[in-house]
């Protein structure tokens, strides 16, 4: 763990360039950045939350136990606020957040952050932009999840994580096969048969983790259709 100087940050949020200098000086005060190795938790579900957890660098899921299993909500990718929801409308978290890839996070006090909601105007708009798209998100990937069929949901997710997440169209999974399965809401079985069928229709290059999407029309015809 160690202290920030939040006024050089070059990772610093698109909310917190509309802080003050005094204000930035505050944040380093109640801030503290914590590296984290893959498979660590960030946020654990029913812990008790003091708060913000602004993620800098790397990948992480949100996941969350149900009356069944534990259910992956979603994956996401840095730069991005985590934990918001808790921090402001409850102080139990309600999900838990593990890194993915080796992560970087910084730790905000979340009194000192609502203080910034409260004085700063452009801080809470960022902040409420933030969350409304994550809220829209969430509403299109419930619909898919619920009305797509397997071969639409795989394919939607490898382009999801070729476009939004690595930014590239060669990228290694960062989910087990399990995993992966899971976020999809289907069997592993399931999940690695449409991989395999993907790969011998030359859609995608596949060796173990590794992934090369080679037809993205052809996927994102797949995924449109479902």
């Amino acid at each position: 763990m160690e202290k920030l100087e939040c006024t050089s940050c070059e990772f610093k949020s698109e909310a917190a360039k509309f802080l003050k200098e005094d204000d930035l000086q505050t944040l380093a005060s109640h801030c503290a950045r914590v590296s984290f190795k893959r498979g660590e938790n960030i946020i654990r579900e029913g812990a008790l939350s003091l708060n913000i957890a602004y993620l800098s660098e790397g990948i992480v899921k949100y996941h969350l136990q149900g009356p069944v299993r534990e259910q992956i909500m979603k994956i996401t990718k840095a730069p991005t606020y985590i934990g918001v929801p808790t921090a402001i409308g409850d102080r139990i978290n309600h999900y838990s957040v593990t890194a993915l890839t080796q992560c970087e996070v910084c730790f905000i006090d979340a009194e000192v952050f609502k203080q910034f909601l409260y004085r700063n105007g452009m801080f809470a708009y960022e902040i409420i932009e933030i969350m409304s798209k994550n809220e829209l998100e969430n509403f299109r990937t419930c619909v898919n999840r619920v009305q797509k069929q397997i071969r639409g949901k795989v394919a939607e997710a490898l382009l999801f994580l070729a476009d939004e997440i690595f930014e590239s169209d060669e990228f290694t999974l960062p989910l087990t096969r399990e995993e992966f399965a899971n976020l999809l809401d289907t069997t592993r079985e399931s999940a690695c048969r449409i991989m395999s069928e993907f790969a011998e229709a030359g859609y995608i290059d596949l060796k173990i983790r590794d992934i090369k999407l080679l037809q993205k029309e052809k996927l994102r015809k797949i995924s449109e259709v479902g």
